[in-house]
């Protein structure tokens, strides 16, 4: 309790009153924060809301509190490299020897992930095309309507309605992993609250599971938020858990929200909405009800997601490594994996991701693509009739020789390339310009400039696409 009368003796030193008697109230002071000024509003707490927009500059300011943005660069900047880390798991199990400290089922899951990558150059370029369908699910000539729609028009109705079915179609098709949330975060609430309420909440967990299995989704939604969530409402008025349940029940009604959000119903009304604009009429009248859940639930996308191993089985090994089924080092690897993808595929990235992993020819090699979907259509707007620049940027590191850093630049049939290699690979620097440029000729590709050279260090995604660091194609989600 504060001692708000003063009847206790004070500490010699500590004494309140000299303390604030010998702070100076300086609001130049750049050692106080949020210092008391005439001039301005200034918050009772301790947090500096507004900064000055040189405030967002430099890595050794402050980040910026109203923005998230920040945050996601410097994650960037320091999340270790996903080639690096893939190509030390790699590494670590090729020839399935068990080290010390890894368990049988990671090393057999280790094992069925290797087999995976052991491809030719037809399996390689199925592998290829699956991972750059799989890298987007918002391609096809529907898309393409929508995004010529949105880019044109300066109605803030259309651009709601088409921002509307969007999200209803991603949580549509993200129905199976949202179940799969669903009861994950139910199975860890049975476990983080005390024994005597979990033990009620676990009947009702099996009977949404049943009810999931069988596509009954109005169900699921009955159980969920008539029954499940005043349950755990409950609790919490009753025990004033701040704990772990705090955090799982959030994110349950999260789960809960895009479950509902993402029915057959509210997605063909929001398709409706859009057929019901002038804009659209016309481009979409051909697409009804039936027409349109077939092309959703047959597209490249879904094909690609239903038939990915790759994926599935490289979580699953993660998982039982990050659970104590292998050493240090590779819970490490796997640690630093996961954090790059999740970057990679963050809110912030305006870029197409894809992964590489295979064996070719009994060596190990690792790839990373970055691209722009959407380079051509931001280019074109604004540029007259300039020819549209689409830039790649390859990252592999290939067993025995090291790792190489590649920026292709695409201009209609015109390429420029620049190739950064590793010591022992820059004394062939003209064989290997030669090779790129009969390969990019033999495909039908003009070579403007092919340029290989050593690599000092390796090149950094927000310096090849400088619109990242910039916020160009950003969105704050705070706001």
């Amino acid at each position: 309790m504060p001692n708000l009368l003063g009847v206790t003796n004070p500490v010699p030193g500590h004494e309140s009153t000299n303390i604030n008697r010998n702070m100076p109230v300086t609001p130049g002071d750049s050692k106080i924060q949020n210092a008391p000024d005439p001039t301005r509003v200034s918050r009772p707490d301790n947090r500096t809301e507004r900064q000055d927009s040189q405030d967002a500059g430099g890595a050794d300011r402050a980040l910026r509190y109203d923005s998230n943005f920040r945050t996601f660069l410097q994650r960037l900047a320091n999340t270790p490299g996903l080639s690096e880390s893939m190509s030390e798991i790699m590494k670590m199990y090729q020839g399935m020897v068990v080290s010390s400290g890894v368990e049988e089922g990671t090393a057999a899951d280790m094992a069925a992930l290797m087999r995976m990558l052991k491809m030719d150059e037809g399996q390689l370029g199925k592998f290829f095309l699956s991972q750059m369908n799989l890298s987007s699910r918002f391609g096809g000539a529907l898309f393409s309507i929508l995004r010529e729609a949105y880019g044109s028009s300066s109605s803030e109705v259309l651009r709601s309605s088409i921002l509307q079915f969007l999200k209803r179609y991603s949580d549509y098709t993200s129905t199976n992993h949202i179940e799969g949330n669903l009861l994950r975060t139910l199975t860890r609430l049975t476990r983080a609250i005390p024994a005597s309420w979990g033990s009620q909440l676990l009947p009702m967990v099996s009977q949404l599971e049943n009810l999931l299995n069988g596509g009954n989704r109005a169900g699921a939604l009955k159980l969920l938020q008539g029954t499940i969530l005043p349950f755990l409402g409950s609790y919490t008025s009753r025990t004033n858990d701040m704990g772990l349940s705090r955090t799982l029940i959030s994110m349950l009604a999260l789960d809960i929200s895009r479950y509902e959000n993402g029915g057959v119903d509210g997605l063909l009304q929001s398709f409706h909405q859009l057929n019901g604009l002038a804009v659209l009429r016309d481009k979409l009248g051909a697409f009804s009800d039936e027409a349109l859940l077939r092309l959703i639930d047959n597209g490249n996308y879904a094909k690609e997601a239903a038939r990915d191993q790759f994926a599935n089985q490289l979580a699953l090994t993660a998982q039982r490594a990050m659970q104590g089924g292998a050493g240090l080092e590779a819970q490490e690897a796997f640690r630093n994996i996961m954090a790059a993808i999740l970057v990679n595929e963050s809110v912030y990235m305006p870029l197409t991701h894809v992964m590489l992993p295979v064996e070719w020819e009994g060596k190990m090699a690792f790839g990373e693509l970055w691209v722009d979907p959407d380079a051509e259509e931001n280019l074109k707007q604004g540029r007259g009739g300039r020819d549209n620049t689409i830039r790649f940027l390859f990252k592999i590191d290939i067993e025995g020789l090291g790792f190489f850093d590649m920026v292709l630049s695409c201009q209609r049939e015109t390429v420029d390339v620049q190739l950064y290699c590793p010591a022992k690979v820059s004394p062939f620097a003209g064989l290997v310009e030669g090779e790129l440029g009969r390969i990019l000729t033999e495909n039908g590709l003009k070579t403007n400039r092919v340029q290989v050279q050593e690599m000092t260090k390796p090149l950094t995604i927000s310096g090849v696409f400088p619109q990242i660091f910039e916020g160009e194609s950003g969105v704050n989600v705070k706001v």
